[in-house]
């Protein structure tokens, strides 16, 4: 039995839901957010949206909570938005944005330039004495977390120095290396 799918979303001030025939859009201050569904019903009733099970097939059980947490996810996006926040470890890494334009240096022949989506917005923080940061902000999760990680896979931070591109708040898993 799903126990998220069982919760309902509740709808706050500002935010317009519309639910058609096996999509719902979800429009709120910071945007617009559309989402395909099948396997299951949403219903909007009174400030609230309920996702139930159309069968008590497997594959309607699989996508009840699915559905109830993107529905969620999309409302929260439209409302506040998602932030990630990423971290350049190491000596000479830096980061630099012009803006839909992400330039990284990180030890690469060439400086890395990243084309963002024009939904995320990047800042890149330098402060001195500190690592480089990049923050990425959007409304939508799916692809802050997907840029974020495609950011992330040019450097994965390594075991031994914790050299590379890490999330703030991260913890590395240090080894020890060679002992003599």
């Amino acid at each position: 039995m799903s126990r998220i799918g069982n919760s309902p979303v509740a709808i706050p001030q500002g935010v317009d839901v519309k639910i058609g025939d096996g999509e719902i859009t979800v429009k709120g201050k910071l945007g617009e957010l559309n989402q395909k569904f099948e396997d299951v019903v949403v219903k909007q009733e009174d400030g609230q949206i309920v996702v139930e099970r159309s069968d008590e097939s497997k594959a309607s059980k699989s996508k009840h909570g699915l559905y109830r947490a993107l529905i969620n996810n999309m409302i929260e996006g439209v409302t506040n938005g998602f932030t990630k926040e990423l971290e350049l470890v190491g000596v000479g890494y830096r980061a630099s944005n012009q803006g839909q334009k992400l330039d990284i240096a990180i030890g690469f022949s060439h400086n890395i330039v990243f084309d963002l989506a024009p939904e995320v917005k990047v800042e890149t923080i330098t402060e001195k004495g500190k690592n480089p940061r990049i923050k990425l902000t959007s409304h939508d999760k799916q692809l802050v977390s997907q840029v974020a990680a495609k950011i992330r896979s040019y450097r994965k931070p390594e075991p031994y120095k914790g050299k590379g591109i890490k999330y703030v708040g991260e913890y590395i898993r240090r080894k020890a290396g060679k002992s003599a």
